[in-house]
This record gives C-alpha cells, structure tokens and sequence, in this order.
C-alpha cells in the first residue's frame, strides 16, 4: 500500500520532503481521489503527521486543509491548536470551524489570532458579538472592515462604546452605512474627548477656549449628522441624546435654524409636547399660540417662543416654493426676533454664533466653486 511505504519513508526524510509530501498526500485526501481503504489510511497518515516535529511540514499540511471543507476534522483540530505560524492557516479559514470554535478562541486568545478570526472570510453575526465583546482594538477594526462579517446593530454599539476612541475602529465604524445615528454620535463624542486630550491642543490653546472650541466643533458635527439622519432613526437619536444630556435648547436651536424640522418635530414628541400626529400638523401650519402651548409643554422657555416660530414659518415658505433661505437668513432673522445686532443673552450669542458659521460656510463654499470653475 502507498500510505504504508510513505509512513516508512517520513522516518528518514528531510524536512523538505516531507513538507512537500504532506502537501500532496493533503490534496489527493481532500480531492477525494483515493479508494475507501487507502483514504482510511490516508486520513491516519495525515493523523500521524501532526506529531512531526517541524513546523514547516505541519504548516504545509494546515496550508492545503484549510479551504477544504473534507479535511478531516480531528487534523484541522489539532491544526487550529497548534503554534501560530501553523494555526493561522486554518483559523483564518476553515469551514469546518463552527461559531462555537471560534468564539472559544477570540475568548482565550490573543490580538494575533482575534485578527485572523475577524479576517474570516464570513463571520456569522454571533462571531462578530463575541469579538465586539471582548477583542482587542486591532481585531475589532479588522472585523469592521471585513466586508463578509454581519454585525448587529447592538455589536456596533458596543465597538463604539468600547474603541470609539481608537482612530482606525472609529474610521471603520463610521464608513459602515449599517451604523446607527445614536452610534454616530457616541463615535462624535469620542473625537471630542480625544481632540482636548490631544498634545496640541493643551499645549497650544487656554483651556477654557480648547473647551469652547471643542464643543462648538460637536454641536456643528452634531447638526451635520441630524440632517444626514433618516426621519425613521431620529426617536432613537434622541433618546441617546437625553440620556447622555445633549438634547439641550441649544441644539434644538441650532436645528431650527438649519431646517431640521422633522428632528425638532420628533424632539417636542419626546419632550411631551403632542401626540407625533399633532406635532407634525402644528409645524406646517399651526399657530403662534397653539405652537407656544406645545412649546411650553415640551419645557421650552417663553422667551424662546417667537424666535422659533419665527424661524418656523420661514421654512414652511421654503417648503411651499415661496422663499429661497438657507441657515444664514434664517438665523440672522431669528436673531432679529431678539433685537438683531444689540440682543444679549445665551440664545442671541448661540444665533449669532449660527449665523457667523453659516456666513463662513457659504463664502468658503463660494470660494471652492470659484476654484474648481
């Protein structure tokens, strides 16, 4: 028999050989090419071939089992088990690992063979928990750049809540269409926290206006991912937003003023302003005094009444066709509301910060037209 000269012979082969030998004897195994008995005594050569004491010829023989989904299991086992040099062929991708396997292996082992798990070609959504849960950060990126792993939305979650701050995960994270809004700007929060950590910044700028500077970059960011948010996600959104606390009259304003009305009409839902059907017909067209009752309701200052109303009714004109506005009139109206340039207060600062922004995003986006024309 073939296999039984081939177990004599390996007692006194070189490495080589017996590298090269393992591979073949591997691919006639799994090609299935062999009668039923000289399979049988394939598959125990292949057994006894896991106690050869060079890792270059058990790495020859994971290399060829790894994509066959015939490999004999008790070999792709012990394989997977084996130093890193030779497990990694079969931990990155044999089918014949259940969830089970490797989930046990991201759990007991280190970053190296989290990355080749997070690699896999499929990683099954229980896969992708389990690394989310406990990988370490360079795992993680890997899976959130792995476009064959599933990912629940409750994982990436998790990752955010986890390595948010770590910049690769965070790029992944949000270059992936499946992450929610409330992730979003968990990652958001993350960035700012590390921007005032950043040497730069405590070196370079007064503490005070780091802080001032860092939070008005959020708020910006935070207005930016509202209005890129589909309608269906904003109750969430806002929901994470009141638990952290930063669903404040601030950001409220700043919506307004930008013409995220489908937010703030969701944001005064959950506020206890109205029922979503009444609130939805109070913003396109209620009144100045059943509007006010809703804003009261909702907790909103008196004194912010007439400035959102006004701001209001400029949107619903641009809604119908009757107005062109963008956020630098309407902020510098609602701003006018107050007094215009001599307001004082937090709100007439926070109009005219908006409109400032607003007036500097138009002449810089002006400027690039002029460039690229």
């Amino acid at each position: 028999m073939v296999v039984s000269h081939f177990l004599k012979w390996i007692e006194t082969a070189r490495v080589c050989e017996r590298a090269a030998a393992a591979s073949a004897l591997g691919r006639a195994y799994i090609n299935r090419d062999l009668p039923f008995e000289d399979r049988c005594a394939a598959e125990a050569a292949l057994t006894m071939l896991l106690d050869d004491p060079s890792a270059k010829v058990r790495g020859a023989l994971a290399e060829t089992l790894a994509h066959s989904p015939h490999a004999p299991l008790q070999v792709v086992s012990v394989l997977a088990d084996d130093q890193p040099e030779v497990a990694a062929y079969v931990i990155a991708r044999s089918p014949l690992l259940t969830d089970n396997d490797l989930i046990d292996r991201v759990a007991a082992a280190g970053c190296a063979v989290q990355r080749l798990i997070a690699a896999r070609p499929v990683v099954s959504m229980a896969l992708a928990a389990a690394i989310c849960e406990v990988a370490e950060a360079e795992a993680c990126a890997v899976l959130v750049e792995n476009g064959g792993a599933s990912i629940a939305a409750l994982s990436l979650r998790r990752l955010c809540e986890r390595h948010g701050h770590v910049p690769r995960v965070r790029a992944g994270l949000l270059a992936d269409p499946r992450l929610p809004a409330d992730c979003r700007h968990l990652l958001l929060v993350k960035l700012g926290e590390a921007l005032r950590a950043s040497p730069l910044v405590t070196r370079l700028i007064a503490p005070a206006r780091a802080e001032r500077l860092v939070n008005d970059a959020c708020a910006r960011s935070l207005v930016g991912l509202i209005e890129r948010t589909p309608a269906a996600e904003h109750a969430a959104l806002i929901s994470h937003l009141r638990l952290g606390g930063h669903l404040t009259v601030g950001l409220l304003v700043r919506a307004v003023a930008h013409g995220a009305i489908d937010f703030f009409g969701a944001a005064l839902v959950a506020l206890g302003a109205s029922a979503p059907e009444r609130v939805s017909a109070l913003l396109a067209g209620g009144g100045e005094i059943a509007l006010a009752a809703a804003f009261r309701r909702a907790g909103l200052a008196d004194a912010l009444h007439p400035v959102l109303t006004r701001a209001l009714r400029i949107w619903r004109d641009v809604a119908t066709g009757r107005r062109l506005a963008g956020a630098q009139e309407v902020s510098w109206l609602m701003l006018e509301t107050l007094g215009g340039d001599k307001a004082e207060g937090e709100i007439a600062a926070l109009l005219k910060a908006i409109h400032l922004e607003a007036l500097r995003d138009n002449a810089r986006g002006h400027a690039l037209a002029i460039a690229a024309a």
